[in-house]
């Protein structure tokens, strides 16, 4: 059965991109591959497949519905860790599992260490501090009372990591305050150093953060939108300038591609009005093919009479308002177009390319946001 559209994505840009990483992390640090939100759109099972194969090891999950899916995905036994959401309900799954997860507050710790007494399995556990990000985190004042628990029961806990995260390392305006996250983590880890208690890994750099703030590469970094091919700001884009300037091209590749097909042609006369409402008038006559991609799939009504396709190679635009299902597009100047004909939502064609970027400004969205909203029922299918 055939869908309205379909996601390719790339195994060699994946690749290229791990290559990059890896000269900026150097060859001793975990590159820990984040796929939440779906692997940023390209599809958890994807991406657990192809990154295996590009010799990634480790993964790191929102939630464990998540990490359930990277489990059932991997063929290489790869370490699986979750950074936010774990109902206490699934810590026997987690821990029976070997899945390590972040904690950061006492009602999850306690309730791991009952769950790892009754498995006799200890609790893989990253203890995450707060920094300054003010979201979660054990506080500075709580060092004393978490430290009592890991001393009481230590035998029930594998403390595998000390981790923190940075609140806006994608943006100078924030320097000061990841400066002073660093201190605080440092001063974390000096504090527990002190008090005989050690950490398998020691991790807190996101993309932006190796990219700007080589002192944050660690044991192992999180790495989520640079895998995917895209900066995760043109500031930390500017900040590799000098050094990406002497090789005269960007070392990331997207992976991802969106295609869908023209669905049918019709010819308008002058003076007729496209689609619903009166929001575009043909100024001439034209020919407009319609695209079974619409709202629904991820394609923004916010593109009505301003988004952008490519058909032949060449950019067409939308003309009318964006439906539900479906899109109308101005294809009155290509010769012997056809029904059936690919159409590129995202992606090159011949010379041409709509980019993420350039396709989500137009809808005032971040790429980050545009890819996860990509519906999960669009089949995303690997190519070289």
């Amino acid at each position: 059965m055939r869908h309205t559209s379909r996601i390719e994505i790339s195994k060699s840009a994946y690749r290229r991109n791990i290559k990059f990483i890896r000269s900026q992390v150097g060859d001793d640090t975990i590159i820990s591959a984040v796929i939440k939100g779906n692997a940023y759109g390209h599809g958890i099972e994807n991406i657990v497949s192809i990154a295996e194969n590009a010799g990634i090891r480790h993964f790191s999950a929102f939630s464990t519905d998540e990490a359930q899916r990277v489990h059932q995905a991997s063929q290489k036994d790869s370490q699986i860790m979750i950074m936010g959401m774990v109902d206490n309900r699934d810590l026997e799954w987690i821990i029976k599992n070997g899945i390590s997860f972040f904690v950061f507050e006492f009602d999850r710790l306690m309730t791991a260490i009952k769950v790892a007494k009754k498995l006799k399995t200890p609790a893989k556990i990253h203890v995450e501090v707060e920094t300054g990000f003010h979201r979660t985190g054990f506080e500075w004042n709580e060092k004393e009372f978490l430290a009592d628990i890991i001393y009481e029961h230590g035998i029930h806990l594998d403390l595998s990591g000390l981790c923190t995260h940075y609140a806006g390392a994608e943006s100078i305006a924030n320097y000061l305050r990841v400066q002073n996250q660093i201190k605080q983590y440092r001063n974390f880890k000096s504090w527990f150093d002190s008090h005989g208690i050690k950490f398998g890994t020691y991790h807190t750099a996101c993309s932006a953060a190796s990219l700007s703030y080589p002192e944050t590469i660690m044991d192992m970094v999180r790495i989520g939108i640079l895998q995917y091919g895209f900066w995760p700001s043109q500031e930390t884009y500017m900040s590799k300038f000098k050094q990406l300037a002497a090789n005269r091209k960007n070392p990331l590749k997207r992976l991802i591609s969106w295609k869908s097909s023209i669905m049918s042609i019709k010819e308008v006369g002058m003076g007729d009005f496209v689609g619903y409402g009166t929001t575009f008038m043909a100024h001439r006559k034209m020919k407009i093919a319609l695209v079974p991609v619409g709202y629904c799939h991820g394609f923004s009504r916010m593109l009505s009479n301003l988004g952008k396709v490519l058909i032949q190679g060449k950019m067409v635009s939308v003309v009318g308002t964006v439906t539900m299902n479906a899109i109308s597009v101005d294809i009155t100047d290509l010769k012997d177009v056809k029904k059936g004909d690919e159409v590129v939502i995202i992606g090159k064609q011949k010379n041409n390319e709509i980019t993420v970027a350039s396709f989500s400004e137009t809808t005032q969205q971040v790429n980050y946001e545009l890819l996860t909203r990509l519906p999960t029922d669009i089949p995303r299918k690997i190519v070289y």
